[in-house]
């Protein structure tokens, strides 16, 4: 393994009443805080619930050192969406002077709602299809929205422009490869996977057009409504973003789904609606080994070890 220490993320907080009163006065100067709690989820910014008299409640999200870029770039995809007929996060204010805290901030709107992820285990299979369905229905609209270059979206828009999918996605396979390897990766697993995505790359090139995709569209990401048959309330946690095939996008959405997941799967691709794509479910094996790679590298950069095995043999078996 590679001898540079784990990557250090969700930076420990603390923050007092009085800081966050003051950036509070940013956007509402009479606005009284009554309280801040820690939110549960998200890997590598904390997120804040912040309580206020006589206001609707607001988030604080604060991005760890080593990725301070990622407030703007969350900004940057927010703008993205204003338009859309779907609730994402309004941003109030983004402060990067670190003059309150130590830490780029962001002060967004809190959407109604509860996580997915906490009534998925109570709701019938049928439940489950439907706000799938719903969640297929809001990532087309998402994937509808057209860039100017495929790539990584960065602070200020893509970060490096490549002028296909092809060309884009090639660099990412080749980097990550690499990465794989001096992370303490088998190069000749390395090698194997390199033959099998070049035989496949033709599938990389039939996405033309570049477009916003989420990239970790997930049930933890996924607000709904808190009682009865869940309906989506809410999107968020775009620091993910990126600008490629919205394939890609779908193929991160089902990665973890097992067997049972099924009708999740099916409501996921019912609400997305037709592909107009001859070789897509192919494509989509494609760029799964794209993203078990990608998971690889990331739970071996952040020190997760532990999980490195079970990927290693999801990727010799892709192979």
């Amino acid at each position: 393994m590679s001898n540079n220490p784990p990557l250090q993320l969700k930076p420990r907080l603390t923050i007092s009443v009085d800081q966050v009163q003051t950036i509070i006065r940013r956007t509402s100067p009479r606005a009284l805080v009554l309280d801040v709690a820690e939110l549960h989820g998200g890997e590598i910014g904390t997120v804040l619930e912040i309580a206020l008299a006589d206001s609707p409640a607001c988030i604080l999200k604060a991005y760890p050192a080593s990725l301070q870029w990622k407030m703007a770039k969350e900004v940057y995809v927010l703008g993205l969406l204003r338009d859309l007929d779907i609730a994402v996060p309004n941003v109030l204010f983004a402060d990067n002077t670190r003059s309150v805290i130590d830490l780029n901030y962001v002060l967004m709107t809190k959407l109604d709602g509860t996580v997915l992820g906490r009534r998925e285990a109570v709701l019938t299979d049928a439940q489950l299809f439907e706000i799938y369905a719903e969640m297929g229905a809001a990532l087309r609209r998402i994937n509808d929205i057209a860039l100017d270059s495929f790539g990584y979206i960065g602070p200020d828009g893509v970060w490096t422009a490549y002028p296909s999918n092809h060309a884009y996605m090639s660099a990412q396979l080749e980097r990550k490869l690499k990465e794989f390897c001096v992370r303490g990766g088998d190069p000749a697993l390395a090698a194997r996977l390199r033959e099998s995505v070049v035989a496949r790359q033709h599938l990389l090139k039939a996405a033309v057009v570049p477009r916003l995709c989420h990239y970790d569209f997930h049930a933890g990401n996924i607000l709904v409504t808190s009682q009865g048959d869940p309906h989506l309330s809410g999107i968020v946690d775009f620091e993910n973003a990126t600008s490629g095939d919205p394939l890609m996008d779908i193929a991160k959405a089902i990665y973890y789904f097992t067997a049972k997941d099924a009708p999740k799967r099916e409501g996921l691709l019912a609400g997305y609606g037709k592909i107009e794509r001859p070789d897509w479910q192919e494509t989509l094996d494609l760029y799964r080994v794209y993203c078990t790679l990608e998971l690889w590298c990331w739970m071996a950069q952040i020190g997760k070890h532990e999980a490195l095995a079970d990927l290693t043999r999801e990727l010799a078996n892709a192979a």
